[in-house]
């Protein structure tokens, strides 16, 4: 990777790792969703089991996993691959939305946390869970209620630490008053800025990590995905309006001048995306998910990379919430999460 000193900097090495409570992992970890489920047909259980083999040896120290990927097939698989290596890496999967009867619901019950957490323990073949997350609020349960379960789980010695997804700030203090959260993972990157409304700072000052997931955009920013037409039949993206032909097609203009910066650069356009993220906030852990080897070990080597100011100016002026083409999802699943949205205020 050429370093160009007008626009890097280099005084810091860049690996140090970031709290998830007790944790510290390196500040890029692996989303695991994509070998199971969401992106059309996962891989085969060989190049699965490959790339997990490899994620470990490139020095993940945070796997990122759910009830609801695959249902159930992604928690099988990382421990059948991983529980060997069980000392080696933070884990953290999450309940409160999985399949039931090939169905996806959300229910933030007690004793349906109890059981989703019953079940993960067995599938990831593991005594505990580090970071166990609520993974949708059920907005027909008090969060109290739902982190008041999580919170027994803790003292049962079956998780370790707390995180909620997509919610909004106001949930997470209210959720963090009942029991400390570790972790608040919502969508960020470069063409998602939501988190920048409030959460970011709520998670500084009641010092929570922010884990993102989908850093890439869901691939978007990877820079590879030139359309959308060939998608397969049960790609998600296909039902987000930022991947709709006319959405889309306003969006790759965008993609021209950020393909340019990262050649200038000298780094690939997935690096730059995830080094932008990091140098946003010392809280933040990204977490790209991918199915191909050679695109992990590039997210991986976004580690050795530092932006400076300049450089993150012209990011930031490149692809923002201005003129990004699309909301982020459908009305229905909008519908379903609480992080805040800009507008509503």
């Amino acid at each position: 990777m050429r370093m160009d000193s007008s626009l890097h900097t280099s005084d810091a090495h860049p690996v140090s790792r970031r709290s998830i409570g007790e944790f510290q992992v390196k500040p890029i970890g692996l989303g695991c969703m994509n070998l199971s489920h969401a992106y059309g047909v996962p891989p085969d259980a060989k190049a699965s089991e490959r790339l997990l083999r490899e994620a470990l040896d490139l020095g993940v120290e945070l796997f990122d996993t759910a009830a609801l990927y695959g249902f159930g097939a992604n928690e099988d698989l990382i421990g059948r691959v991983l529980a060997p290596d069980r000392s080696r890496f933070t884990l953290a999967t999450k309940g409160g939305m999985a399949g039931v009867d090939g169905v996806r619901v959300i229910d933030g019950r007690p004793e349906t946390l109890r059981q989703n957490c019953e079940g993960s323990l067995r599938r990831l073949r593991t005594d505990v869970i580090d970071l166990y997350y609520l993974h949708r609020w059920d907005k027909r349960v008090p969060i109290e209620d739902s982190v008041g379960a999580l919170a027994d789980l803790v003292r049962e010695g079956k998780v370790r630490a707390i995180g909620l997804s997509e919610v909004s700030a106001r949930t997470l203090r209210q959720a963090h008053a009942v029991h400390p959260i570790a972790a608040l993972q919502n969508e960020y990157s470069l063409w998602t800025r939501n988190p920048e409304i409030e959460v970011l700072r709520a998670c500084r000052e009641l010092a929570i990590a922010f884990v993102a997931f989908s850093p890439l955009g869901r691939g978007f920013l990877g820079g590879e995905l030139r359309t959308t037409i060939d998608l397969q039949a049960k790609d998600i993206r296909r039902a987000m309006p930022r991947f709709e032909p006319t959405h889309y097609a306003r969006n790759l203009q965008l993609l021209g001048a950020y393909v340019a910066l990262a050649q200038e650069l000298g780094c690939s356009p997935a690096q730059l995306a995830l080094a932008w993220l990091l140098e946003k906030d010392a809280s933040i852990i990204a977490i790209p998910g991918t199915t191909r080897v050679n695109h992990l070990r590039d997210n991986m080597a976004a580690l050795q990379l530092r932006l400076n100011d300049d450089a993150m100016m012209r990011l930031n002026t490149l692809i923002n919430r201005h003129n990004v083409s699309g909301a982020r999802y459908s009305a229905a699943n909008q519908a379903e999460i609480d992080s805040e949205e800009f507008g509503d205020r």
